[in-house]
């Protein structure tokens, strides 16, 4: 029997990566699923997708373009989901703003965009739903990023808005569950090989085939992870099978994040993209 069966779950930043693979390995368990982006073309194309992989489905998904850095957009979202499927037991907070900056590169309104997309999104929609999750002994999954514990010189005000969402993680995940029976749990990826990972190697000058031949101290199993494997902890995270599950971060990652230095004469030609959990 599919695991998330007359369950409607909300996947912000859906149309790509990471999201958009949750959000059809919720789709396959038996969910109801709002997709959720901002590109109206990467929309189209999974609409055209979603149509194909999953013919007479269409009443079992939704789609919506909003920019959940505006407060309303977020309790707009979970409005809509609810006057569409009837119900919400399911919340995945992936979407996220990533901006490649430092200390030296990051301004006042950058730094709160990160903290507005990446830690308050998640906050408001997390409000916005507890109402509805309550309900159903619903689940929130919070998608971080091996980053929250400290991140690259270039990704700064990201890797602190992580760090502060893995704390509202753990803080949700014990009081939700006191008051509403409500779960909180996150996921923190590392090097993922999504489509943007993928684009973003290429661009810097390697073979379609770079992620044959990784160097071990960034990949000991001779390969990364692949979107459908994060997929398939959030669903795990979403159904039953938890059980009372909450208020734990989970490190999708192949080695220890903390004490790990790798050596120094180590290439650095094919290292995790700062931002390839995404």
């Amino acid at each position: 029997m599919p695991r998330l069966s007359n369950q409607t779950v909300i996947v912000t930043g859906s149309t790509t990566g990471i999201g958009k693979a949750i959000a059809k390995h919720c789709l396959a368990e038996g969910a109801n699923v709002m997709f959720h982006g901002l590109e109206p073309d990467l929309a189209a194309e999974l609409q055209v997708t979603l149509a194909r992989e999953y013919p007479g489905q269409e009443a079992r998904w939704a789609m919506t373009l909003s920019d959940l850095e505006h407060e309303a957009s977020c309790s707009a979202l979970v409005a809509q989901t609810v006057a569409r499927f009837g119900a919400l037991s399911g919340l995945v907070n992936n979407a996220a703003y990533i901006p490649f900056t430092n200390l030296q590169t990051t301004d006042a309104e950058l730094f709160l965009r990160a903290f507005r997309v990446n830690t308050l999104a998640p906050f408001l929609l997390i409000q916005a739903a507890v109402p509805h999750l309550e309900k159903n002994s619903g689940s929130v999954v919070n998608i971080g990023s091996v980053n929250s514990y400290c991140g690259e010189p270039n990704l700064l005000p990201y890797s602190i808005s992580k760090g502060a969402l893995m704390t509202l993680t753990r803080n949700l995940g014990d009081s939700l569950m006191q008051q509403h029976r409500v779960r909180v749990n996150q996921v923190n990826p590392g090097w993922i090989l999504t489509e943007n990972e993928q684009r973003r190697k290429q661009e810097h000058g390697l073979g379609a085939d770079w992620e044959q031949d990784l160097p071990r101290v960034f990949a000991p199993a001779g390969r990364i992870f692949r979107p459908a494997e994060v997929a398939a902890l959030v669903v795990f995270m979403l159904s039953a099978d938890a059980g009372p599950f909450s208020g734990q971060v989970w490190d999708l990652e192949q080695y220890p994040m903390i004490g790990r230095n790798p050596p120094k004469n180590e290439t650095t030609a094919v290292r995790p993209s700062a931002a390839s959990d995404v």
